[in-house]
């Protein structure tokens, strides 16, 4: 007997797939037919304006950091806020005060690492092509102290 319950059914579509039709198809058949074409047509709407669509994004960043202990995801999105309502949650001064700080750290942290990368490359780069600005510089030392050993 092949018998598919409502949560089988509401996990075998695609999320990203689903229509306002997908979740009315979930609703108990007696409970759908129970409802005026006005009332179904209103339910539509709001399903259609609950289900997520996707904005076009400037940045969409995501990459997954593995420690040793834990695992942690970072996503990064810029894009313009098409959010239509405010926030209800009006956050309190001192976490506008944390997130200001945190966000300037992580700032900080990659303009370093990006600048570190870049003067590393630079320096690969200058030595490959054999341009030696410092004459007698760090090469030359690292070969006189290991041949005086």
């Amino acid at each position: 007997m092949n018998v598919t319950t409502q949560s089988e059914k509401v996990t075998s579509v695609d999320y990203k797939s689903r229509t306002p039709e997908y979740y009315l198809s979930t609703i108990a058949p007696q409970v759908l037919q129970s409802l005026s074409s006005e009332q179904l047509l209103e339910l539509r709407r709001v399903i259609d304006s609950a289900i997520p669509k996707p904005a076009p994004k400037i940045v969409d960043l995501r990459f997954v950091v593995d420690l040793l202990f834990s695992r942690f995801y970072v996503v990064l999105f810029i894009g313009k806020d098409r959010r239509s309502q405010p926030r209800k949650h009006v956050p309190e001064k001192v976490t506008k005060i944390g997130n200001t700080i945190a966000a300037t750290i992580i700032l900080i942290a990659l303009n370093l690492t990006i600048s570190v990368f870049l003067v590393l490359t630079g320096y690969l780069v200058k030595s490959a092509i054999g341009i030696n600005l410092l004459p007698g510089h760090f090469p030359q030392l690292i070969k006189h102290f290991f041949s005086s050993m």
